[in-house]
């Protein structure tokens, strides 16, 4: 299946590209300490400088007007700030029906420049002055991945560059996500940067307010009462499961929803396990990641072959969590990859697995 081949891609290259440097000695744990916005910016909002994972700083004296997306996700968050309208193509595109409904159209009108990795020369040839990337640097990666554009080449093209810091710097982050800081810090660096600061601040404004919500329900919750729990990401395959590490998003995610995510411990964003490791970790709950395949149908068929094997796989099927029949339908994206439905996911999930204290479950 399509998705599920390129949701392996996009593990694989989250799991071998830490391309993006260092985080400058800065000692925070959040990846936006790597890629933050440098002083205040004139009246007008311009210059703006932002600098990237290792600290190298681009400074904007104007907003782009041409923008190229590695993603959905840096595609997702411009259509939220209102900048869409100056995105002129994108890689790994949105499944159908992935993005939210009031976004879906204009995001659907996006030319789609690579179905994975955008090729080299597609890219330095788009006329774009802008490109936005969500995971680092993939020059090394090689083979179907193609060679990526270097610093003198992107210059020559006209075309300056903005991480999703909460991706792309997570590898080389000094410690493990546990909050959306570093989400919220590329929401509001991507406002900056295209001249939509109201908006990401409005943006951000909602997602601490529904965080803040779930927070003040859970603290009576003590820590070592908050249940266990698993990302299951089906689609990266299952002979050897990946698992999401304290250093991905989707660690800061569950943390927020008052779970214990059972491979915070491991430092990285992604890494591969053994089902012995799974096995020996017993989560209390499972979420069945799995990528949006367009519609509520062929999701739930989706879900429905994520629990089946769960509950069909020797190693698995006795897991506390499999046996008691604690999953959690929600998919991929909006646990996985920075974005203001993060927030949603918080929510969704500690109502979930505390419906008591937190209403609106899956």
């Amino acid at each position: 299946m399509r998705s599920r081949v390129l949701c392996g891609i996009a593990a694989a290259v989250a799991l071998l590209v830490t391309g993006c440097g260092g985080d400058g000695g800065s000692g925070d744990a959040s990846p936006a300490a790597g890629a933050a916005a440098a002083g205040p910016a004139a009246a007008g909002g311009f210059p703006v400088e932002v600098t990237d994972c290792a600290g190298a700083g681009t400074t904007f004296t104007s907003a782009p007007r041409r923008i190229v997306t590695s993603n959905a996700a840096g595609l997702e968050m411009l259509l939220q700030l209102g900048a869409g309208d100056r995105v002129i193509g994108t890689g790994f595109p949105p499944g159908k029906g992935s993005l939210p409904a009031a976004l879906a159209q204009q995001g659907a009108k996006v030319p789609v420049l690579g179905d994975m990795v955008i090729p080299k020369e597609k890219l330095l040839g788009s006329g774009a002055d802008l490109y936005v990337e969500t995971f680092a640097d993939m020059s090394g990666m090689g083979g179907a991945m193609g060679s990526a554009p270097t610093a003198q080449e992107y210059a020559a093209a006209g075309i300056k560059r903005v991480f999703l810091a909460s991706t792309a710097c997570a590898a080389t982050a000094q410690g493990p996500q546990r909050d959306l800081a570093g989400v919220e810090g590329d929401i509001k660096r991507l406002g900056r940067v295209t001249g939509t600061s109201a908006k990401a601040e409005e943006l951000v404004a909602g997602m601490e307010k529904r965080i803040g919500a779930v927070t003040a329900a859970l603290a009576g919750v003590a820590a070592d009462r908050r249940p266990t729990y698993f990302f299951f990401d089906f689609d990266a395959g299952t002979k050897q499961p990946v698992a999401v590490c304290g250093k991905q998003v989707a660690n800061a995610v569950i943390t927020l929803a008052g779970a214990r995510n059972v491979f915070a411990d491991c430092d990285a964003d992604f890494r591969p396990v053994a089902w012995e490791e799974v096995v020996g970790r017993n989560p209390d709950w499972i979420q069945l990641g799995v990528r949006d395949r367009g519609s509520e149908a062929e999701n739930a068929k989706a879900f429905d072959e994520a629990e089946r094997f769960l509950r069909e796989f020797p190693a698995s099927k006795g897991l506390k969590a499999v046996q008691e029949g604690h999953f959690l339908r929600i998919g991929s994206e909006v646990t996985t990859i920075a974005g203001v439905r993060n927030a949603d996911t918080v929510q969704r999930i500690a109502a979930t697995v505390h419906p008591d204290l937190v209403k609106g479950g899956q």
